[in-house]
């Protein structure tokens, strides 16, 4: 009987381990320390500026490779945040993170410095299409990605759904 019911656990153990929990998102919203939330549909890509990333090696923390994003194109992350009215004086930005939310609950963090006042701001993107597949055709939806990165995969986001402006204090 002892036997029986190990094997059922590990039976159940290996049929979870085989689930992958995937998620898509149509829209995102970025809220916080703005003076007005924003909502940001995947149909709203097509009408912002794209341009082409170069394909795109995904690895994880330990540099190994995990998958090759092709054919991508996509809106400069900066250039749709600029927009935003922050609660704080321009000398006072220097204090704002962003929290970048998937679907699935993974998060990312990047500081206002990171985006606003360094190289890293300069290939931080929206994903607008991905071979030829505008968003709303792709499994992952939303996607982020940080061209300059080492290990890639750290702040590769699939299926955006929030971004979260704080104030460090």
């Amino acid at each position: 009987m002892k036997l029986v019911t190990i094997v059922i656990a590990v039976c159940l153990s290996l049929q979870l381990q085989a689930q992958h929990v995937s998620c898509t998102s149509t829209s995102f919203t970025i809220s916080g320390a703005i003076k007005q939330q924003k909502t940001i549909t995947i149909s709203a890509l097509d009408s912002l500026k794209a341009v082409a990333i170069p394909d795109l090696e995904i690895t994880n923390h330990k540099g190994e490779k995990k998958s090759v994003q092709k054919g991508l194109k996509g809106i400069l992350l900066k250039e749709l945040l600029k927009e935003i009215e922050y609660n704080v004086e321009p000398k006072l930005q220097s204090e704002l993170y962003f929290v970048f939310t998937a679907c699935d609950g993974y998060k990312v963090v990047y500081s206002w410095n990171e985006l606003f006042n360094s190289a890293t701001g300069n290939s931080v993107y929206l994903v607008s299409e991905k071979e030829t597949i505008a968003a709303a055709g792709l499994k992952e939806s939303m996607l982020i990605v940080n061209c300059s990165d080492f290990s890639t995969g750290r702040r590769f986001i699939k299926g955006l759904a929030s971004i979260v402006v704080y104030r460090a204090l």
